[in-house]
């Protein structure tokens, strides 16, 4: 996989939520710190969608997100996510 920069990374995976749950009203910019799942989701993405992401985020970047209670926390924002995928693979893997 290339080089990412922070925003990169962050751009990346808001495709992927895009993708994940056929999300078809996107809207023009997406802040990295508006929540991916919720009430205030931009998205209008609920604990289902939370799952397909999760999953394709495992797969994706071949990371492991343990537990309900840590996928919500890490699905806070794109950059929350972001972060831990930099922290578990190793910021030289981007």
């Amino acid at each position: 996989m290339e080089s990412l920069s922070e925003d990169g990374l962050e751009r990346e995976l808001r495709d992927l939520v895009v993708t994940a749950c056929s999300v078809d009203d996107v809207p023009e910019e997406i802040f990295p710190d508006a929540p991916i799942v919720g009430p205030d989701s931009p998205w209008g993405l609920d604990s289902l969608d939370a799952v397909e992401i999760i999953v394709e985020v495992q797969k994706q970047y071949e990371v492991r997100i343990g537990g309900q209670e840590t996928g919500r926390e890490l699905l806070r924002s794109l950059r929350t996510l972001a972060d831990f995928i930099r922290q578990a693979r190793g910021r030289t893997a981007f």
